[in-house]
């Protein structure tokens, strides 16, 4: 049986309170297996980004409980919620979020430099990670310097370094043409085919969503299981 690496339970947020309070999630029930893909599609506005960012541990929940690994969120000190973030969970944004004034090799072996990996370990793999997603002859170059595909691919890169258990994804394909998204989606699940990492992304576009092993939609705050694929 697989291995469960995230799951959430009743997962529910509210910002705000009284008259003011808005409920963005309710209810919603997830249960992620190690190596699974799914896409999560709704409305602008739906709450995807929120749940992303419930699951990651980045925000906190209003109701109901997180669990990575079998821990849950809530039971952890905002430092161990950071160590489990950098140990077992990659992040990738619509923006890349890569530091302009450091090279595309230094950006990719930071996670593994917080970790107090040696310098030389760190950017030695990073540089196998930039050349498996065809970056090898980019390794000096600054963010500045790259395209937006190549720029994703280094964000991508970068959030793989650490081998985490589960990647979670908005919209990483959002300020990419048609064609360079679905270089970079291929690439991801790729990735997670070697790696056997979780793949959780939050998509507008359908094509790319029906790729993953699961479409999962958000619709007035809560998740609805809508296809199931054999990707």
């Amino acid at each position: 049986m697989s291995e469960t690496i995230l799951r959430c339970e009743n997962l529910g947020k509210i910002y705000g309170a009284g008259e003011t309070a808005v409920r963005v999630l309710q209810g919603v029930n997830l249960s992620v297996n190690a190596g699974e893909t799914l896409s999560i599609i709704g409305a602008s506005g739906s709450g995807k980004s929120t749940m992303l960012h419930l699951l990651g541990g980045l925000d906190s929940v209003s109701e109901g409980r997180v669990e990575i690994l079998g821990r849950d969120l809530a039971h952890l000190s905002e430092n161990q919620r950071g160590q489990m973030r950098n140990q077992a969970l990659g992040f990738v944004y619509q923006f890349h979020h890569l530091l302009p004034e450091f090279s595309a090799l230094e950006n990719v072996a930071m996670p593994l430099i917080i970790r107090r990996m040696a310098r030389a370990d760190a950017h030695e793999r990073a540089a196998a990670i930039l050349k498996e997603v065809g970056l090898g002859h980019r390794l000096e170059h600054a963010p500045g310097e790259l395209s937006g595909g190549e720029r994703q691919r280094a964000a991508i890169a970068r959030a793989l370094v650490t081998e985490p258990r589960c990647l979670l994804a908005d919209e990483p394909t959002g300020n990419l043409d048609r064609k360079t998204a679905a270089t970079v989606f291929e690439m991801m699940l790729s990735l997670n085919q070697r790696l056997k990492t979780s793949l959780i992304v939050v998509t507008h576009d359908p094509e790319l969503a029906h790729r993953a092993q699961r479409v999962l939609e958000l619709q007035d705050g809560r998740l609805l299981d809508r296809v199931a694929t054999s990707v």
